[in-house]
């Protein structure tokens, strides 16, 4: 908690430091038909946010179905943006009431954009630990089971790479709020989504303990469309979605297969935008469908919800002149 306290006490040190020493020369807003980009300005913003990765297990022979799903945790955190990096920070207080009674379990996420002009990086890493085990078939609810494994863990890293089609659509007004959308457009948007994950299922009982190491390996090629909406000239409304197809590899203690992979996502957004402070709600669903092996098909899924609300420093002519040197040099 002692690290936690100290990053929240660094960023906003950070935010406050940079609203001094500016200087006239210094460009702050750059404006085009469709967009207003909030140049050379420090984006931050507080959240609450609500994600996680379950499972889903089918047999591919009956209706019998497994589901990990973890114990779930609300969380609060910080994001800060400057010109093409995005970074967040979250944790997980006591005081919420998801989280008191939370058996142990844990959670650690980290999220972070990177924009390079029309393309946008993503680099996700997600680590949870105790799951529950909800098995159910088609025989009625008493033979459901619903158990709490405390040392069951899994964790996800990769992202994702996506490219803008359209030069008048905002993606940054969705994700990191330093551009605003002015006027009602939407845009196609392929990319590419690379995850690894690794579940290591951990069960013991009177008779027996359990150890089985299941691991992932997914790669797509991906279209979405988005589209942003204009109502007024402080709302913005972006609702968008995809699909795509690609590979699995996934390997257990018993069996390796490679098979195809199908994966479908969905975003709603609502941001509200009133000079330098804004505030607004983003949701989002992956869904990741391959086989395990030769006998279980696979519902790999990672719902996100977020409530933010945020403030745009400018930064000092000193920093901007620093940034401008740093992205010469590796030639963004």
């Amino acid at each position: 908690m002692k690290n936690q306290n100290l990053i929240l006490i660094i960023l906003l040190s950070l935010m406050c430091a940079t609203s001094f020493s500016q200087e006239d020369k210094v460009e702050y807003s750059e404006t085009t038909e469709y967009i207003e980009k909030f140049t050379n300005r420090i984006t931050t913003n507080l959240f609450y946010i609500n994600t996680f990765n379950s499972y889903v297990f089918k047999d591919r022979q009956s209706d019998l179905s497994f589901e990990l799903e973890p114990n779930k945790q609300n969380r609060i955190g910080a994001n800060i943006a400057y010109d093409f990096l995005s970074f967040s920070f979250s944790f997980a207080p006591d005081f919420m009431v998801e989280n008191k009674d939370n058996e142990d379990s844990k959670l650690f996420n980290i999220d972070f954009r990177m924009f390079f002009g029309k393309w946008m990086q993503q680099i996700y890493y997600n680590k949870e630990k105790g799951f529950y085990l909800k098995q159910s078939n088609s025989f009625g609810p008493n033979f459901d089971i619903d158990v709490y494994l405390p040392r069951t863990s899994s964790y996800k890293m990769g992202g994702s790479t996506s490219y803008v089609l359209n030069d008048n659509f905002s993606y940054r007004s969705i994700y990191n709020q330093t551009e605003r959308q002015l006027k009602s457009t939407g845009s196609f948007i392929p990319g590419i989504y690379y995850y690894y994950s690794k579940i290591k299922l951990r069960a013991d009982n009177e008779t027996e303990s359990v150890r089985n190491d299941l691991k992932s390996l997914d790669l797509v090629l991906n279209l979405n469309y988005f589209y942003n909406f204009v109502p007024t000239d402080n709302l913005l409304l972006s609702a968008g979605g995809g699909g795509g197809i690609g590979l699995n590899h996934s390997s257990s203690d018993d069996e390796d297969l490679t098979s195809l992979l199908t994966e479908l996502n969905f975003s709603l957004a609502l941001n509200y935008d009133a000079g330098n402070f804004f505030l607004g709600s983003h949701f989002n669903y992956l869904i990741l469908n391959h086989n395990t092996d030769r006998s279980t098909y696979t519902e790999d899924a990672i719902p996100r919800f977020q409530l933010y609300a945020g403030y745009r420093f400018k930064a000092s002519s000193k920093m901007v002149n620093k940034t401008d040197e740093i992205k010469d040099k590796i030639k963004i």
